[in-house]
């Protein structure tokens, strides 16, 4: 794919897709019976974080944008949830890189809501 889609250029797109790529390595590492279960769960909701990023980013302008900026942010708290399970389950580690690449995707959402928020004013 040689054309750069305009969501390309959002860092919160970029850092989602390190986040869905963290998910999906760290969920390889799951026990059998998880495969199938909050595994594909947490994968999921990972890669519908960047998939909302990139649809809105494809849509007719910023409010829309905003509208799936909103539908990413609850994908990542999905994700949290699931991920919060994990360490409690003892299948990640609470210093797991995922854990904190959540965090950032999580604070990168509020900017550019806030930013889409701002510009609609």
């Amino acid at each position: 794919m040689s054309v750069r889609k305009a969501h390309h250029k959002l860092l919160v797109w970029q850092e989602a897709m390190n986040l869905a790529e963290m998910v999906h390595e760290l969920t390889a590492t799951f026990p059998k019976n998880e495969t199938y279960c909050l595994g594909m769960q947490m994968r999921r909701a990972a890669l519908s974080i960047p998939s909302n990023l990139a649809e809105g980013a494809g849509r007719n302008g910023p409010k829309e944008l905003l509208q799936f900026v909103g539908f990413a942010s609850g994908s990542l708290a999905e994700l949290e949830t699931q991920l919060e399970l994990a360490v409690r389950l003892k299948y990640v580690q609470p210093d797991a890189m995922a854990v904190g690449q959540l965090s950032r995707v999580g604070r990168l959402l509020v900017g550019l809501r806030n930013a889409l928020k701002n510009r609609e004013l």
